[in-house]
């Protein structure tokens, strides 16, 4: 799955628009890396978002196209 579906799908990005421009200004990682947009996650890979002073780092546990709102912290777990 795609970096920026993923993120909008796990809720931890609300838009999906918002999630590309964060890739493309450097503001996600993708297991220690700077991630396109574009990249593919899978399990275990560890993203680290950075949004002015704040960093969230999440380990993503599960991969699905599409979960409610109250499922959607079952894809990671915050480190």
């Amino acid at each position: 799955m795609r970096l920026d579906k993923y993120l909008k799908v796990s809720r931890l990005i609300k838009r999906r628009t918002v999630a590309n421009e964060a890739c493309d200004n450097g503001r996600v990682l993708l297991n220690g890396k700077a991630a396109r947009a574009s990249a593919e996650v899978k399990i275990g890979d560890v993203i680290e978002i950075s949004f002015g002073d704040r960093t969230t780092k999440a380990e993503v546990l599960s991969v699905a196209d599409a979960v409610k709102k109250n499922d959607a912290q079952e894809l990671f777990r915050y480190l």
